[in-house]
């Protein structure tokens, strides 16, 4: 695949090995590493080895090849350490908790009561004709 690379991201330095990592797996559009700061141990990143700040500027053959990596990766790091479940975690733009803006897939291993906190509050104040009228504003834009 195309591969756009920029030279003052980390990600991109980190993907292409020009920053020494621990690699868990690569192969020609990805690079998956173990994070630095780790939620648990076993816990990696997908780097593209194509810069993009996010998934709206990913290129689709990226975004088509990136769940199987996810896959393969977090079913080796569950086996691993026996682990119970993994998250598989995407953040695109700083209110959506993203801090590095090249897109990456973090993979964290869990087991039950860990003391790992990725959860959100759901909005139960949602009825139904607002639930109909938001469907059809994001059908709209496709």
């Amino acid at each position: 695949m195309n591969q756009n690379i920029d030279d003052n991201c980390i990600f991109c330095k980190l993907a292409h090995g020009k920053i020494p990592t621990n690699s868990i797996y690569e192969d020609d559009d990805f690079k998956v590493i173990l994070d630095t700061s780790p939620a648990s141990r076993g816990h990696s990143i997908i780097l593209p080895k194509t810069h993009a700040a996010n998934i709206f500027e990913l290129p689709d053959e990226y975004c088509e090849k990136i769940f199987k990596v996810a896959k393969k990766c977090g079913t080796a790091i569950k086996n691993a350490f026996d682990y119970e479940g993994l998250n598989v975690l995407q953040n695109n733009g700083e209110p959506a908790g993203q801090t590095v803006f090249h897109l990456h897939v973090h993979l964290i291993p869990r087991n039950t009561d860990d003391g790992i906190t990725i959860k959100y509050v759901p909005d139960n104040n949602m009825d139904d004709s607002i639930a109909a009228e938001t469907a059809e504003k994001i059908k709209a834009q496709m």
